[in-house]
Parts: structure tokens; C-alpha cells; sequence
């Protein structure tokens, strides 16, 4: 649900710098607006909106984070953590059923 509301929000984000980009151009055709400032305020307008994507893309990062903390889920590092414990364990029961073997073949 997050993940299309933000994927929503890009894409009105997109559609609305096309609009602008056409609608700069067409000022340009009519002779309203020159090329020169038509490209500043494109450029201008381009750089705002990577700035609000970065910002906006950091924002839910950091939501999505502090979300699954409340959770109490476990992490990927988490999980590895308790996979080499698993392993070590393993490796210590082997160890001890081959002793207790070896002691009742005796």
C-alpha cells in the first residue's frame, strides 16, 4: 500500500514536469518566454524535483526502518547471526554423537 501511494506520487511528480516542459515550449513558440529563460526555469524546476524525490525516498526510508523496529523484526544481520550459532551448534552435536558413538562401540 506504501509502496504504490509513493510509486503514485512519483508519477504525478513526472507528469507534471512534462506538462511544464510543454507548456514552456509553447511559450516559447508564442513568443512569451525566450529560450534561455524557458531552459532556467526547466533546469530550475528539474533540479526541485530530484531534490523532493531524494527527500521524499529518504523520508519513507526512514519510516519504513523505525516501522519495522516497532516490530521487533528480525533484521537480514539478525538472521545470519542466528544461522552461524545454528551452524556452530550443529557442528558441536556431530562432535558429541561421534564421541558417544565411538564410547558405546567400545
Amino acid at each position: 500500500m506504501l509502496f504504490n501511494i509513493v510509486k503514485d506520487m512519483l508519477f504525478v511528480g513526472i507528469g507534471i514536469q512534462e506538462k511544464v516542459k510543454e507548456f514552456t515550449k509553447e511559450m516559447v513558440k508564442k513568443g512569451e518566454s525566450s529560450n534561455s529563460q524557458a531552459a532556467i526555469f526547466v533546469k530550475e524546476l528539474n533540479e526541485r524535483v530530484e531534490k523532493n524525490k531524494k527527500e521524499v525516498s529518504n523520508t519513507i526510508t526512514n519510516f519504513i526502518v523505525k516501522t519495522v523496529q516497532k516490530m521487533n523484526i528480525p533484521t537480514k544481520d539478525d538472521i545470519e547471526e542466528l544461522n552461524k550459532k545454528i551452524e556452530a551448534l550443529s557442528k558441536k552435536v556431530k562432535q558429541y554423537e561421534e564421541i558417544i558413538k565411538k564410547k558405546t562401540e567400545k
